[in-house]
């Protein structure tokens, strides 16, 4: 199901979200190479070209971005914020996915322009299957704008 050059952003700082994801990923064929951020500046960095990813060629962009909000250093929220204010990733498709029931949060998300705001299921399958409709979504459906 992959898309030629199309990488995806994983920002998820607990590691049995992070195997679950990529797990789901490739179990459904999703054969993009996935970057993953641990934190919010690690992410910002790769979109950046900055820190540890000093001279990374940001003309390559990820088809999406799936953001978990609750990340040490900078959140998903300030992580969001800083992508839409900034004219090189202000149309970087991003995925918010999330634990958080908090309204709140899910208000913030779309009031700072997320294209999505997704729960995620606790159940593994119900998890992978969430993962396959993402995928099959914003890999292969949808038209990005040219960023």
């Amino acid at each position: 199901m992959s898309a030629p050059n199309k990488i995806i952003l994983l920002v998820e700082d607990n590691p049995d979200d992070e195997t679950l994801a990529i797990r789901a990923l490739k179990r459904n064929h999703i054969g993009n190479d996935i970057i993953v951020a641990h934190d919010g500046v690690e992410a910002l960095d790769f979109l950046f070209g900055t820190g540890m990813y000093v001279g990374r060629d940001t003309s390559i962009k990820p088809a999406v971005v799936l953001l978990d909000l609750k990340l040490p250093r900078f959140d998903g929220i300030e992580v969001l914020r800083r992508l839409r204010g900034d004219d090189r990733t202000k149309l970087l498709p991003v995925v918010i996915l999330t634990t958080s029931n908090e309204e709140q949060d899910m208000l913030d998300s779309y009031s700072l322009g997320c294209n999505s705001y997704i729960r995620k299921p606790v159940d593994f399958i119900q998890f992978s299957e969430a993962i396959r409709q993402l995928g099959m979504y914003w890999l292969l459906m949808n038209e990005p704008p040219p960023i």
